[in-house]
């Protein structure tokens, strides 16, 4: 399984390059110069109105600040929901939206794939209060990584955190790149991955946030290791831009990335229940048939650093597993072209 997806990567990133490619090129036909030059006038926002995708029964990190008031005049309009950050990214590359966020890896590829997008902010992290784990059943004879070879795992997709914790995990313990192929992922939604764990299709299960909690309140399971034992605060994912979008709009993005920022430090500094009070209220005004239980477990998040600063050691985590993995090529993409904290206010903090 491991196997092939390798070629389904290498092969998927060809295709993504490929689309993005036609993509940029259309848009670019379509374009006049003008529109190039819109104001620049500092402190006045050039676009009133950004596109999103959002995550049901979930509150994300720019409808928190839009909520907060950190955003006006923006206004952000949602265009519906997507249950993968890689797909929220790949439409933000292709002008579908106007930012999207996913996992650092993800966003890590996709520039390896030549999309002309930028990591603006900080928008998930890992610390002692936000993580994920490696669950089993209590009584299961599961206890270190060696213990792993030749089970199954389930996790949300491929090539993305869950993996990489994983794999990480299974390196650390000493185990060969042999060994490690015979411990088997297997792609399940995270709404059913406890129950995958629980009727004995899987072994093991990487869960996060309210599923790991959810799980956990059950009962009768337990977690072998956790991400943050791994790596300790770490900051894991990204909310990207396209590069047009920021050369075009640069009094918007400050804006709109100062406010994210300053939603970020409200969310670690609030008292818990007051933010997961505004969360609830969030998702019951926006009237999207869904329900609030998701976020009564929200813990924190996760941000490790100051109004969601990235730092270069974020995306190197990434990058080494990566060319690892033989993913990338060492050096095929060079930190520096993956982020901007130019737009942040606490980048000098």
């Amino acid at each position: 399984m491991i196997a092939m997806y390798h070629r389904l990567f290498s092969r998927n990133i060809v295709l993504l390059a490929l689309v993005l490619a036609t993509a940029f090129a259309v848009a670019g036909c379509g374009q006049k110069d003008e529109k190039a030059a819109k104001s620049a006038t500092p402190g006045v926002v050039e676009i009133t109105e950004l596109r999103y995708q959002g995550w049901t029964g979930q509150v994300t990190l720019a409808e928190l600040a839009e909520d907060l008031g950190y955003l006006a005049p923006i206004k952000l309009k949602w265009v519906g929901n997507t249950i993968s950050g890689p797909q929220d990214i790949q439409a933000t590359a292709t002008g579908d939206i106007d930012f999207g966020s996913a996992f650092t890896g993800s966003v890590i590829g996709l520039k390896a794939a030549n999309a002309p997008v930028k990591a603006v902010i900080s928008s998930n992290g890992v610390n002692e209060k936000s993580h994920g784990s490696l669950v089993v059943l209590q009584d299961s004879p599961i206890k270190e990584a060696r213990d792993l070879i030749g089970k199954k795992i389930a996790v949300n997709t491929l090539g993305a955190h869950h993996e990489v914790m994983i794999k990480s995990y299974l390196r650390k313990a000493g185990l060969t790149e042999d060994e490690i192929r015979k411990v088997e992922l297997v792609v399940t939604p995270p709404a059913n991955t406890e129950q995958a764990l629980r009727q004995g299709q899987v072994e093991a299960s990487f869960m996060t946030g309210f599923w790991r909690d959810k799980a956990m309140e059950r009962g009768s399971v337990r977690s072998v290791v956790t991400d943050y034992q791994l790596f300790g605060n770490f900051n894991s994912s990204c909310l990207v831009m396209s590069e047009k979008f920021i050369k075009e709009n640069p009094n918007t993005v400050k804006k709109f990335v100062e406010g994210l920022a300053k939603a970020i430090e409200w969310a670690n500094t609030t008292p818990r229940d007051e933010v997961v009070d505004r969360m609830e209220n969030i998702i019951n005004k926006r009237k999207r048939n869904e329900n609030t239980e998701g976020v009564k477990y929200w813990r924190h998040t996760g941000i490790a650093s100051k109004g969601g600063v990235i730092s270069e050691g974020d995306l190197k985590i990434w990058i080494d597993w990566l060319v690892q993995e033989g993913k990338l090529k060492e050096g095929q993409v060079k930190v520096s072209s993956v982020y901007t904290n130019d737009f942040n206010p606490f980048r000098d903090r």
